[in-house]
């Protein structure tokens, strides 16, 4: 009797764990049904964490989060767009379809045993479904914020009575790919809805050489100097060149006789290397060292004595100018007192002009342009081993003299005329002239070509003036500086 009471014990209890498992089993199952019914830790739809969520739940947290606004950001200002406007359509019942496949492709019963080991199921990641018409997108970039946005930059002006030009805006302007590109990945982020528009600004020019022309022509006046002025520049990287030439408020034509003086000198040296060959012999150096840097005029004589020929020397000269096309040049005679015409006076496109006359000396003349294209055809046979010596004189002059002959141009040193419009430390290399008249003792023309290098460019630019009455050597300087500086300006707007 008492095996049979034991063995009823141990059923009953046996049945009562039996019985809780059950319940046990069941609860867990009920727990389970309700947490697969949300989704786990860790799901991500179309980027939106819906952890424990239900399908409604995470339906209205994906609709909230791709409504925000794209808040669009030009330069300081800020526009927030609706995502329809920019094209953007969210397809919720294919993303919720698509999370909903995603869940249920866990089988229930191994999903759940692996819950009773406390083992979740993996959770899910469900890209995002939505059209985006680039289109819409664009348009509304273009129309309402380029349209409305974008400045056009504003190019430089001469400040009246000063050697400056006014600050310049470059102006900025949407780049509409780029931004077309940044808009839509923002609009396909729950997050990241904020777009700093991709901005192109635009480039600083120099400013026209019409209001170069206009600033020196402002230039002469603030220095009321009444004689004829006319000016040559070249930008030796462009070869873009500029004319300009004026008198008393009047704009002259270009190309107006004047005594060359000692910027002559510079022909007289390109027509000696013709004959010279380098090394150059040190006495035929030196007399090319004196001609150049010192001015000396018996230095400038022997040379063509020794090099071109003795008596028809400045002839060579002219005919050499004449090759490379510049009639308006020309030496007819040495530089000693007393010397003979060779020519008897020569005519050119110059002087022969009857709107104005400088009364430039018959010995030897020149026009800015002409000399200033000299300078041009040395600067681009030194540099590039080209231009218009080379093609004229193939084998006679070489890039080597013509370096050479740049050489003697910076030791040209006075501190005056156009190197007085120059900051300290500029390189340049040029010739002076200007002559005392022996029939009054007064000084009529100046004259200074040069050849500038800048870190907005090199150029070259050439000078001359001529006033009836005495010009006066301070006035005159001052003037020169000015107008140099202001090209100067022109070139380096940055460092004005």
């Amino acid at each position: 009797m008492k095996r049979i009471g034991r063995f009823s014990i141990y059923r009953w209890i046996a049945l009562g764990l039996i019985f809780a498992a059950v319940v046990l089993i069941v609860f867990q199952l009920v727990v389970f049904s309700r947490l697969r019914a949300s989704f786990t830790t860790g799901t991500k739809i179309a980027g939106v964490d819906v952890t424990g969520l239900s399908m409604e739940q995470a339906a209205s947290r994906i609709t909230q989060a791709y409504s925000i606004p794209i808040e669009l950001r030009y330069a300081e200002n800020v526009i927030q767009v609706r995502p329809s406007t920019l094209g953007f359509s969210l397809d919720l019942t294919a993303l919720m379809t698509a999370a909903d496949q995603a869940r249920a492709a866990q089988p229930f019963w191994p999903s759940f045993v692996a819950y009773l080991f406390n083992q979740l199921p993996p959770s899910a990641e469900v890209p995002l479904r939505a059209d985006i018409d680039l289109d819409r997108i664009r348009a509304y970039l273009e129309n309402e914020i380029a349209a409305r946005y974008d400045t056009g930059g504003t190019s430089y002006q001469p400040v009246p009575g000063s050697v400056s030009f006014e600050s310049a805006d470059p102006g900025k302007t949407l780049d509409v790919d780029r931004a077309v590109n940044l808009v839509s990945a923002a609009l396909r982020s729950p997050t990241a809805r904020v777009v700093n528009l991709p901005l192109v600004r635009g480039e600083l020019s120099r400013p026209s050489l019409q209001n170069l022309q206009l600033l020196l022509q402002q230039i002469v006046d603030v220095n009321e100097f009444t004689g004829e002025v006319e000016i040559y520049m070249q930008d030796l990287n462009s070869g873009m060149d500029m004319q300009v030439a004026y008198r008393d408020g009047e704009v002259l034509t270009p190309g107006i006789a004047f005594s060359a003086d000692s910027t002559i000198k510079i022909a007289v040296m390109t027509s000696a290397y013709r004959e010279i060959e380098e090394p150059a012999p040190p006495a035929i150096s030196e007399l090319v060292q004196e001609m150049i840097a010192m001015s000396d005029n018996v230095s400038t004589d022997a040379l063509m004595v020794e090099v071109l020929d003795p008596t028809l020397g400045p002839l060579d000269v002219t005919k050499t100018m004449k090759a490379i096309g510049l009639e308006s040049t020309y030496l007819d005679g040495m530089f000693y007192v007393g010397a003979p015409l060779l020519s008897g006076g020569i005519n050119t496109p110059a002087n022969t002009r009857q709107d104005v006359n400088t009364e430039p000396d018959p010995y030897n003349q020149t026009t800015p342009a002409e000399i200033g294209m000299l300078l041009s055809d040395i600067y681009q046979c030194a540099q590039y081993s080209g231009g218009s010596l080379i093609a004229a004189f193939p084998g006679e002059i070489t890039s080597g003299e013509c370096k050479s002959m740049i050489s003697y141009l910076t030791q040209n040193r006075i501190g005056v005329l156009i190197e007085a419009g120059l900051p300290d430390g500029t390189q340049i290399g040029h010739k002076h002239g200007w002559a005392i008249d022996p029939l009054d003792g007064l000084m009529h023309t100046v004259g200074d070509a040069a050849l500038v290098y800048t870190p907005g460019g090199n150029f070259v630019l050439a000078i001359f003036i001529h006033n009836t009455n005495q010009i006066i050597w301070d006035d005159a300087n001052q003037l020169y500086a000015d107008l140099t500086r202001a090209v100067y300006n022109y070139f380096n707007l940055a460092a004005q």
